[in-house]
């Protein structure tokens, strides 16, 4: 869902020249800029080294729901995945810009309660240790691109449920909510022109959006 609002930021926007979407199924749109490829390996990028020395941003929106899995399997569908990508780029491209998709209340202290906070902010630690210029992107309530839908049920109902209350959760609770396409221009913002912080939660998602 997240990737899907990115992406169709990234065609949009003439500052991006060449788009290479690595994604797990066929995506929904062509366009004369993007080059889609398909893969099931996402731990070992090895073949894409040619490929990934001429990017100048990753754009990292693969997730998953921790909801029935154990910390352990969360762990490989979200660290191992995610740091497998980065140190592929950070060898290839180093300085690249690595833009992840977190999550808010993300735990970097590691010792947290909730086991996904504790992944994630595994991982953002990890990330910022890499020569990559990563920024961690913390959305809290993420509305989707009109027409698409999240492919997990739990956030599909929850979605159904907000969706048309989404006027008044942007005015009552703002710091909290964004949109896909919100998320995708602050992407290709920060991937221009950096930014003065790492961690960007929805408020500053919307606020380097409205300017981009």
């Amino acid at each position: 869902m997240v990737g899907d609002g990115v992406l169709y930021e990234c065609l949009a926007n003439a500052r991006v020249t060449t788009v290479l979407a690595v994604a797990r199924s066929p995506l929904e749109v062509t366009h004369p800029k993007l080059e889609e490829l398909r893969r099931t390996n996402f731990l070992d990028y090895a073949d894409l080294a040619p490929e990934l020395s001429t990017v100048d941003a990753c754009f990292f929106c693969l997730g998953v729901s921790s909801a029935g899995m154990s910390e352990a399997e969360y762990a490989s569908q979200t660290f191992d995945i995610t740091l497998a990508a980065a140190r592929a780029l950070a060898t290839a491209r180093p300085r690249a810009t690595f833009c992840y998709v977190s999550g808010a209340g993300t735990d970097t202290s590691e010792h947290g309660r909730a086991t996904w906070a504790r992944v994630k902010g595994r991982t953002e630690n990890a990330l910022l240790q890499l020569p990559l210029e990563a920024y961690m992107f913390r959305p809290g309530l993420i509305k989707a691109r009109p027409g698409k839908r999240s492919k997990t049920r739990l956030y599909r109902l929850l979605y159904a449920v907000l969706t048309p209350m989404y006027p008044l959760l942007m005015r009552v609770a703002r710091f909290h909510v964004t949109t896909a396409q919100n998320i995708g221009r602050t992407m290709i913002a920060v991937a221009a022109n950096g930014y003065s912080k790492r961690i960007l939660e929805s408020t500053d998602i919307n606020l380097i959006a409205a300017g981009a």
